[in-house]
């Protein structure tokens, strides 16, 4: 949890390059499956290892975080020609690299990987390694290739493809084909846009100033293609961030006529990007827009770090609480040292029942569920804990059990076996038996006719209910009560 701290399974940065990462950034981490997140050193030794790498790669994080470089990851062609070496300068230089490379998984098959690379730096600004995140773009180079190639399938995919744009323009950029998956990304109408308007209408006013659209075609005509990211407008005037690629058409005669553009949203991406560019202040607010206190505790049992919930519960300010002993907040501080210590022999404790002292004197029941976190070698950091308040569910459950004993008839649950699981006051008053020697006994016992009793809760169990069902009570002193019962069944959250 905190922004020192450093988190979970080994799949961390290390401490002395930017900082531990919190629990709630090694969640955002653990949950994202569609991209690879990866974290190296200079030297290309693995540090993070997230789901969707273990996905994409087949590789397990035991086995390769602290243990494998990410030589491994590129191709033999690739580390041949230095390209991978190649790369990491340009990230360096440029802050940032991005592009498309051949990636190798483990069980050696090859695939196309779009990736973006970020620098990490340490406190004083030095480079200590590199971010990469990454996308299995192979269904996508696919598709261009056989959009390319083959005109029967190009017309498959654009009258049934929605996820992708696929535009095709004159050299002069006027618009000849719309798919359906343009109408859905720009908003327009394949009747508003085909022989009638210029893909100029797609470009930000500023890219058209600069003169980006006209660059971008001389590219694609030199080169074959273009591939890259460019700021988008809708029919609405709003804007977003598209991944295209555009490759020129040709006529029988070598001729360049025009271009095919096949775009796709990727605004998503750019800000998952962005949030895992600004980790500490992310998870950081994440934190703190908890409503549960949060905490994260060190072996010796000291706070190391709370978040607002914390200190309003508490009524102690942050600077008060980081460095004191967690257990002095509550009634039972052993008690609570018990807990945490709990949590370092087992690796977690869930529902651990406390209740904490604000500093007015005001006394708030929770539910502690804590896990230890760890750095990037698998060792114990601390503990990190959150608390949720049950102070109005107990005091709900008080008041009921209040109601049930307030209630001058006599109140009883029965198991499915027929035993007497609770009883209110009244009950024991009809029966003149004590309540721990009514509960667990057979409830037609209480009856002057047991086998009717009986089958009068066999009858609820059979329609749910049974209403003014006729019986006859023997007290232990003789006296006999004659009542109606009126029962039903209760269940639990599963319907059982």
């Amino acid at each position: 949890m905190s922004p020192n701290n450093n988190a979970t399974k080994g799949q961390s940065l290390s401490s002395t390059d930017t900082g531990e990462l919190s629990v709630f950034l090694q969640n955002i981490l653990e949950s994202s499956t569609e991209y690879s997140i990866i974290g190296k050193d200079l030297e290309g030794n693995i540090l993070l290892w997230n789901e969707g790498a273990k996905r994409i790669y087949g590789y397990d994080v035991d086995e390769v975080v602290g243990k494998a470089n990410s030589s491994i990851l590129h191709t033999p062609e690739d580390l041949k020609s230095g390209k991978p070496a190649e790369i990491m300068s340009l990230a360096l230089k440029h802050g940032k690299w991005e592009g498309t490379i051949n990636r190798l998984r483990k069980d050696k098959s090859h695939f196309t990987a779009r990736i973006v690379i970020t620098p990490r730096y340490n406190s004083s600004g030095k480079p200590v390694g590199f971010l990469l995140i990454s996308k299995d773009i192979s269904d996508e180079t696919r598709l261009i290739e056989e959009l390319k190639n083959t005109q029967a399938f190009l017309q498959n995919i654009l009258e049934s493809s929605t996820e992708y744009s696929v535009i095709g323009k004159d050299l002069e950029g006027n618009i000849l084909l719309w798919n359906e998956g343009a109408k859905r990304l720009y908003g327009y109408d394949v009747n508003e846009v085909v022989g009638k308007a210029n893909s100029s209408i797609l470009h930000t006013p500023e890219d058209v100033q600069s003169g980006k659209p006209a660059e971008i075609t001389t590219l694609a005509l030199k080169n074959g293609k273009w591939e890259g990211t460019l700021n988008r407008l809708r029919k609405d005037g709003s804007r977003f961030i598209a991944r295209v690629v555009m490759t020129p058409r040709y006529d029988p005669s070598g001729k360049p006529i025009g271009f095919l553009l096949i775009s796709k949203d990727i605004s998503d991406e750019i800000r998952l990007i962005e949030e895992l560019k600004n980790t500490q202040f992310y998870a950081r607010s994440l934190i703190e827009a908890s409503l549960d206190p949060l905490v994260t505790i060190s072996p010796e049992g000291k706070i190391t770090d709370v978040n607002e919930a914390t200190a309003q519960i508490t009524g102690c300010t942050k600077e008060e609480l980081i460095g004191s002993d967690f257990s002095n907040y509550f009634t039972e501080p052993e008690k609570a040292r018990e807990g945490y210590q709990q949590v370092f022999s087992k690796g977690r404790v869930t529902d651990y029942s406390l209740t904490i002292r604000h500093k007015s004197g005001k006394l708030s029941d929770v539910l502690y569920n804590a896990s230890v976190y760890k750095n990037e070698k698998g060792n114990v950091l601390g503990v990190f804990a959150a608390a949720r308040d049950v102070t109005l569910t107990k005091q709900a459950s008080q008041y009921a059990r209040s109601l049930i004993e307030a209630s001058l008839d006599p109140l009883v649950t029965i198991s499915l076996e027929g035993k007497i699981t609770d009883v209110n006051d009244a009950t024991i008053k009809v029966t003149g038996v004590p309540r721990e020697s009514l509960i667990g006994t057979d409830f037609s016992n209480y009856f002057t006719e047991p086998e009717k009793a009986r089958e009068g809760y066999q009858q609820v169990f059979k329609k749910g209910f049974v209403t003014d069902y006729a019986l006859t009570i023997r007290s232990t002193s003789g006296k006999l009560t004659d009542v109606l019962y009126n029962a039903s069944v209760y269940k639990d959250d599963k319907g059982n």
